[in-house]
């Protein structure tokens, strides 16, 4: 794992994923960090995503061949093609989550690139 991944931190939480799964979560974190300089943290139940101002994202699965990932944003971007499911928070007029799965290193396109650049810019 790289040293962004902060194993001390989040050891317990990716104990036993797949190599495959490891394998697309580095290859997130990197393109991540390219965007902007990101720090991972681990809760119980997933793995937050944080610049110098606030979490970004969660990493939500780690599953066999996959991983779930969470952008919260303020307001809702449906007209894309990365994001399977855009969802208000309820009770929260100023959250949307977009929900992305990937399932290839692939899938870190220039679309999702810029949305990652927007949480960021946030």
């Amino acid at each position: 794992m790289e040293k962004q991944l902060n194993e001390k931190e989040i050891a317990k939480f990716i104990v036993g994923k797949s190599e495959f799964s490891l394998v697309l979560l580095n290859h997130f974190v990197k393109k991540f960090n390219k965007v902007g300089e990101i720090k991972l943290h681990a809760t119980k139940t997933m793995i937050g995503v944080s610049n110098e101002k606030r979490r970004i994202a969660w990493i939500t699965q780690i599953g066999k061949n996959f991983i779930h990932v969470v952008f919260p944003f303020k307001e809702s971007y449906s007209d894309n093609l990365c994001f399977w499911r855009i969802a208000q928070v309820p009770g929260d007029n100023l959250q949307f989550n977009h929900h992305f799965r990937m399932l290839y290193t692939e899938d870190v396109n220039e679309e999702l690139l810029y949305f990652m650049k927007l949480a960021c810019a946030s």
